[in-house]
């Protein structure tokens, strides 16, 4: 559950993003009654903003969840921060697919790919990079080679990816496999200039799940947002917070990385 999670970081949070081809639309009309329609169904996002590359909707920061939604040129994106359930995290999402495609005329031939991110960020002083390397490395062939007299881990920020298929399907020639779905994990440290100066901010866990050209149809939106979010929710209990999430938090409550 959403709430579990929020219990293990200082902040959890649930990100989409569709990405499409062509430029989307920016005239005053479209994109305000795109806003309009959002904010009938979540009426607390009534703040909006225009920034330099994009034009964005938000709730209030105190509200839980937090939620915020931004279209730039090629890109739709939807956040809901510190949700208390997996429905709190998806409503805003869920609503985005379904509605955007109509309000920016997105086609099926349009839509270059839609992904999901959960992220949880850990507060954390010290050197974040050698807490990473002592929770993730210690005991193994690479946590040995950094294991250097007089020398200091200032860079360490692991990214994996990974291409989920079907049973039986295998990519061929390095190619894409239509129906995959690619996953990405990756540790964000945020240590100041200088080795071992805490930046006052957290080291970020994030669980980013993509799958490419996903439809035919617009009305199989919601199944392609159901499989990322199930195979999210399997990969995170079954891998990331026993093998990523929980090592930082011991290396983190006892202080590594001084």
């Amino acid at each position: 559950m959403a709430s579990s999670y929020r219990a293990l970081c200082s902040d959890f949070y649930i990100n989409q993003k569709m990405s499409v081809k062509l430029d989307l639309p920016r005239g005053r009309e479209t994109i305000l009654d795109l806003f309009e329609r959002i904010r009938h169904t979540f009426p607390t996002m009534a703040s909006f903003k225009r920034y330099k590359d994009e034009l964005a909707l938000e709730s209030p920061t105190d509200d839980e969840p937090h939620r915020w939604l931004a279209v730039r040129s090629s890109t739709i994106r939807s956040g809901a921060v510190n949700p208390n359930t997996f429905d709190d995290g998806y409503a805003l999402h869920k609503a985005v697919l379904e509605v955007a495609p109509y309000f920016l005329s997105i086609s099926p031939l349009d839509i270059e790919y839609v992904e999901l991110l959960y992220g949880f960020d850990l507060a954390a002083s010290g050197n974040h990079d050698a807490m990473v390397a002592e929770a993730l490395l210690e005991g193994s062939p690479l946590g040995e080679l950094l294991d250097l007299e007089n020398a200091t881990t200032i860079d360490f920020q692991p990214l994996l990816g990974l291409l989920l298929t079907p049973d039986g399907v295998r990519p061929e020639g390095g190619r894409r496999v239509s129906d995959g779905i690619e996953a990405h994990l990756e540790i964000k440290t945020r240590s100041g200039a200088s080795a071992g100066e805490s930046s006052g901010e957290p080291i970020s866990v994030y669980v980013t799940l993509r799958r490419y050209e996903p439809v035919a149809n617009l009305k199989a939106m919601p199944g392609v947002f159901r499989t990322l979010a199930d195979q999210a929710e399997h990969l995170i209990e079954q891998r990331v917070l026993p093998g990523l999430v929980a090592p930082l938090r011991r290396a983190i409550m006892l202080g590594g990385g001084d």
